[in-house]
């Protein structure tokens, strides 16, 4: 279901179920689904359930009872992605899920990143503290004139410099742009480039495939598109880099076995990227958060929540003192926007008063793209699949109030 029509009949007929379950859509109009999805019934059940069989029978004890139910988050996160259930790993985030991915390269001084300039700032600082520790070097792909990196110019790059690791952002959290990851992809397949993509603002919002992207590794969070709890991330590790014997720095003992004295072995699968203690309740609600997803049909969402944030950023677009600032060929339900007159943390709370939830961005969070476009920060406002036209029209409405 990839065409607008369809979509559009669909979700006439779903919307009242899916709204009927998500609470929060009769406490505020939630346009902050690029921070974190309001979730729905079954997600909040699947963990409370757990939470509560915790505290009858012990929390070790717990977890051995839900057994099949755990090994459910690996299959069901997996079929999401195109993955099989042994190349997933469950995080406590996905900067968590980032960070344990590098630390399993063996960095050496002179190695190279190769990046975008919209890469998350948090990846950004890692790579700088691979520079400053190691000693690597980073280079970022230049951009086109309309917005992206240019895949072509990072191809040469890559062919030039021969990168350590080739990283991107699917959808940077400063911009609605989506970045071409699965082209980039196929340079880095051609190249035998390792490869990492951050798909945090992916998950739950379009389909992905990590056949097609052609990355090595892939980070993500369950908490924003997919509409899961809070404390959650996944990492893709692909079956050719765990065969390579790819291992974080900082293995413990549920990622592999203490064999002798001066020896370790890690695990066959991603579980090697694992820590013993994480929360079963939250990983449950996960689970639950990508059957869900997958029973509404990504295809479907991936055509209605960007439709959703085109009629915000039209409406938006049209009004004096507010400038939209996404830029690219391909663009989310993510808007990001600059309205003249306000200070940030007033204009938010402005939107609080109205109960619109949204997100503001600093120039701090993408150095690159704010200077480019000379701004020093943006209101983010993220509709989602189960948001309707009215709650748009009602958004834009209430920023034409403010920008006056």
């Amino acid at each position: 279901m990839k065409d607008h029509d369809s979509a559009t009949e669909y979700f006439a007929k779903a919307l009242a179920g899916l709204r009927a379950d998500t609470p929060g859509v009769t406490e505020v109009v939630h346009f902050n689904n690029s921070g974190a999805g309001l979730v729905p019934r079954p997600v909040l059940a699947a963990s409370l359930e757990h939470l509560e069989l915790e505290a009858r029978v012990g929390g070790y004890e717990a977890a051995a009872l839900r057994e099949d139910a755990v090994a459910g988050f690996y299959s069901a996160t997996a079929a999401l992605i195109g993955a099989r259930p042994h190349e997933i790993a469950f995080a406590g985030s996905a900067t968590q899920a980032y960070a344990t991915a590098l630390s399993a390269i063996a960095f050496s001084p002179g190695d190279l990143i190769l990046t975008t300039r919209n890469d998350f700032v948090s990846n950004q600082i890692q790579f700088l503290s691979l520079r400053k520790r190691f000693g690597v070097e980073i280079a970022h792909a230049p951009d086109l004139p309309g917005g992206g990196v240019d895949v072509e110019a990072m191809a040469a790059m890559m062919r030039a410099r021969r990168p350590r690791l080739v990283a991107a952002t699917d959808i940077p959290t400063n911009s609605g742009l989506v970045q071409p990851v699965a082209a980039i992809g196929r340079h880095c397949r051609e190249l035998d480039l390792l490869y990492i993509v951050d798909a945090c603002q992916s998950l739950g919002q379009y389909p992905i495939d990590v056949e097609e992207i052609g990355c090595d590794f892939l980070t993500t969070t369950c908490r924003k598109y997919l509409r899961g709890p809070r404390g959650s991330g996944v990492l893709y590790a692909s079956e050719r880099v765990l065969d390579a014997g790819y291992t974080p720095l900082f293995v413990d003992m549920r990622g592999a076995r203490w064999t002798g004295p001066e020896t370790f072995e890690p695990i066959a699968g991603a579980g090697r990227f694992e820590d013993w203690e994480f929360p079963y309740a939250v990983l449950l609600g996960c689970a639950e958060a990508a059957r869900y997803a997958m029973g509404v049909g990504v295809d479907a969402i991936a055509v209605r929540s960007p439709m959703l944030g085109a009629r915000l950023r039209d409406g938006l677009a049209a009004l004096p003192g507010v400038r939209v600032l996404d830029r690219g060929e391909r663009l989310s339900a993510m808007v990001t926007a600059a309205v003249d007159g306000w200070e940030p943390v007033p204009f938010k709370a402005a939107l609080d008063a109205r109960r619109i939830n949204s997100a503001l961005s600093y120039r701090e969070f993408a150095v690159f793209d704010f200077g480019d476009k000379d701004v020093d920060w943006a209101i983010r406002l993220s509709p989602h699949y189960y948001n309707t036209e009215d709650e748009v029209d009602a958004v834009i409405a209430a920023v034409a109030e403010l920008a006056r």
